[in-house]
């Protein structure tokens, strides 16, 4: 009669062989998504503040949420048909927090390279009499910064971005 030797320390063997396979490939996947901004500037495009940014360490084909944000000031005034503006009572200042979203893809290198337009705060309830038209006189941007809503990454962009007067034929205007 033969006996038969069990090997107890083959079946532990070989699930102790599956848990170390499964956390490296866990823990490589976690080290190939790192979402990190490469870049992120600002430029004025007239009035408006254009973001733009490259983040990488995304992983393939994935969409992505943004917002880029800033606080702005603006000041609008009221020109009369002669060109000017006529009373120091037709022009207000508002400021407040702007900010534009979007959503993009990774694509197959896993980044996306983009850009976001924010806009001037409104004049809100300000208005002009009969016979002035409301324009935009000035606006700046500070505390600008994108972020990918997604990954909970935030990059902050220096600088206080101002558009000088925008009505320098306007007299009174800036």
């Amino acid at each position: 009669m033969r006996r038969v030797m069990r090997r107890p320390y083959l079946k532990l063997s070989a699930m102790l062989v599956a848990a170390l396979l499964t956390l490296a490939l866990s823990v490589s996947a976690a080290f190939a998504d790192s979402p990190h901004f490469i870049s992120a500037s600002a430029k004025l495009s007239g009035a408006n503040l254009t973001v733009s940014f490259k983040e990488a360490g995304l992983g393939t084909n994935q969409l992505i949420n943004y917002v880029a944000s800033a606080d702005a000031t603006a000041v609008y005034v009221c020109v009369n048909n002669g060109g000017g503006n006529p009373s120091a009572k037709n022009k207000t200042q508002v400021s407040g927090p702007v900010s534009a979203s979007g959503t993009f893809s990774s694509g197959k290198n896993g980044n996306v390279n983009a850009s976001l337009t924010l806009t001037p705060p409104s004049a809100g309830s300000f208005s002009c009499p009969s016979g002035q038209d409301l324009e935009l006189a000035s606006v700046s941007y500070t505390n600008v910064a994108i972020s990918d809503t997604t990954n909970s990454v935030t990059e902050s962009i220096a600088g206080t971005f101002s558009t000088g007067c925008l009505l320098p034929n306007v007299r009174g205007a800036c």
